[in-house]
């Protein structure tokens, strides 16, 4: 899969690295085939089936990881078939104090972007609560660490689900119109989707899924910004622990 420097001619946004581009996007043989799209949009639609119902099984202790390493494993074995065995490792790179500090920004601009959608949210609407804050609040002491572990690795899952989707509407449109264009507007389509994938969380409150587009967005910009999906699972990771931490110390409190 192609990391090479972006071509001048097609440009690229200000905060992009310009050492290389994105992975799987170009036309084969750079990136991956439209069969192979086909594979890995299908795998990231399995993927997220699977977890849902590997949850209602596997719920507590140990077993509570098969859900998001299913979650995690099956789109990265489709980019695996559709670009080769090394194609997933396009994903990720290694991570420095850039990446860090990186982390740490986008978790304090995405916690800010959250507040600020759920007080105007809070204030118009009703909306539904999320029932992973519920469980940590109730789980028992050994459940309670176990959860927070389970849910960084469903996490990472999200990440390669909605970067996946990017890079896949962005190899779409990349074809009928720029790359800058084609770029904002692929963040869109998997912040959109992502959104609606949310919805049986939220008991099929549209208006409260809708709001998670601006919020995924913001975490989607360190993965564009560094090409490593480590850099957004961080950010994503800090941010659902400071919820969930909260919901857990109410619960201590509670009891």
């Amino acid at each position: 899969m192609s990391t090479n420097a972006l071509p001048a001619s097609e440009g690229f946004l200000f905060f992009e690295r310009k050492q290389c581009d994105l992975p799987y996007y170009r036309p084969a043989p750079e990136g991956f085939s439209q069969t192979g799209w086909i594979i890995v949009l299908i795998a990231v639609a399995v993927s997220f089936v699977v977890l849902g119902l590997a949850q209602q099984q596997f719920h507590s202790g140990i077993a509570g990881f098969i859900p998001p390493l299913l979650f995690v494993l099956i789109p990265l074995v489709a980019v695996a078939a559709a670009g080769g065995t090394t194609a997933p490792f396009a994903l990720f790179r290694p991570v420095g104090l850039r990446e860090v500090g990186l982390m740490v920004l986008f978790f304090i601009l995405n916690y800010i972007v959250t507040i600020v959608v759920g007080t105007i949210l809070v204030s118009a609407f009703h909306p539904a609560s999320n029932p992973a804050g519920d469980m940590v609040a109730t789980a028992s002491g050994v459940d309670q660490v176990l959860f927070f572990f389970w849910t960084a690795v469903q996490l990472l899952g999200e990440e390669i689900f909605t970067i996946l989707i990017f890079l896949g509407a962005m190899a779409g449109l990349t074809r009928v119109m720029s790359r800058n264009l084609a770029l904002c507007l692929a963040a869109l389509v998997a912040a959109i989707i992502f959104g609606l994938v949310h919805l049986p969380t939220y008991q099929g409150n549209l208006i409260q899924a809708v709001t998670l587009v601006p919020i995924r967005i913001v975490l989607l910009i360190p993965y564009i910004i560094t090409r490593n999906i480590w850099t957004s699972t961080g950010a994503h990771v800090l941010n659902d622990w400071m919820t969930f931490g909260m919901a857990a110390f109410a619960g201590m409190q509670a009891g």
